[in-house]
């Protein structure tokens, strides 16, 4: 599992940072990408990338600012021309009015997909469940309908004990596989073996929140709480003047985060929607700040790459 940034910048794209758009990398736990919003050029991004837009399978919409979404019908557009599976939809999860504005896109530009699409309007809760993932969404406070998301990686199975097995000179074969499902074997010798006994410690799964456009409320820490990675927007960073700005504009200060963060418990917090004024030293000193709050804390940069490595239970 890794998050790539496409976009890290708020508003309009800058020399340095495109608008906002993070893949979410899960081509060993499903071989698919999912993309939290699509910002203008986001497809121009990936080409920058090894991500295939046909591995997209799920795009999820924050909300229907600009920033945020006008890359979305280009994206979609040259995904028909990219391998897509003509059989298999792709997903597109967002606001009332997303749906409306995709197909009017397409609509007057004659646009014609290769592949089916499914629009699914947000609610509060649960909305997608497998036996792989689940993804949580929830209100936040921004000038229109917006929403944050919680994606919870369902516990991995442990792993066969191989070792022990072979010091009881049990047999390769067969037999590991029956005792890996936890079923109750018994050998040629007599010796009943229970497959429990023989399966390691459950893999924990991981969780990673994303937080885009909005001012702090209690939603956040709920979608947050003990999540491996806190992806957080930090429009403002620290200062009663920065504060005031982000109060004004329905946005969240870099202090704001930190205190998220460390409210909520997360491992680590990943800092992004920076307003292009956010250069170099500043950049910095935004670290600098945060991390007197919240230590573990990165500035992600277009095109990044973070992993979100797997804990195994102790």
């Amino acid at each position: 599992m890794q998050l790539e940034f496409l976009g890290t910048g708020s508003g309009q794209p800058s020399k340095f940072r495109n608008v906002t758009s993070i893949a979410l990398r899960l081509l060993d736990e499903r071989n698919a990408v999912w993309l939290f919003d699509v910002g203008e050029a986001t497809q121009h991004q990936i080409l920058k990338t090894t991500l295939r837009p046909r591995k997209v399978e799920k795009i999820f919409i924050s909300h229907l600012h600009g920033d945020h979404i006008f890359g979305l019908p280009g994206f979609l557009s040259s995904r028909s021309f990219q391998g897509a599976d003509k059989q298999e939809p792709l997903t597109i999860y967002g606001p009332k009015g997303v749906k409306e504005f995709v197909q009017t896109a397409l609509r007057v530009s004659e646009t014609r997909l290769s592949y089916p699409l499914v629009f699914i309007e947000l609610t509060e809760g649960v909305i997608f469940d497998d036996k792989t993932f689940r993804v949580v969404a929830a209100k936040m406070r921004h000038r229109i309908e917006t929403w944050g998301f919680r994606v919870e990686e369902k516990d991995h199975p442990g792993e066969l004990l191989v070792d022990k097995l072979r010091e009881q000179n049990i047999p390769s074969g067969p037999i590991f596989g029956q005792l890996k499902a936890g079923k109750r074997v018994t050998l040629p010798d007599g010796r009943i073996l229970d497959g429990r006994d023989y399966i390691g410690s459950a893999q924990k799964g991981r969780v990673v929140t994303f937080i885009l456009d909005t001012r702090p409320n209690d939603n956040i820490e709920a979608l947050a709480v003990n999540a491996d990675v806190l992806v957080h927007e930090s429009t403002y960073g620290a200062g009663e003047e920065e504060a005031k700005m982000a109060r004004a504009h329905a946005h969240s200060t870099s202090v704001n985060a930190a205190n998220a963060a460390r409210r909520a418990h997360v491992n680590e917090l990943v800092l992004t929607h920076l307003s292009a004024r956010y250069i170099g030293p500043m950049v910095k000193t935004l670290v600098a700040d945060v991390r007197k709050i919240f230590p573990n804390t990165v500035v992600a940069r277009d095109l990044d790459i973070i992993d979100v490595p797997l804990k195994k239970e102790s």
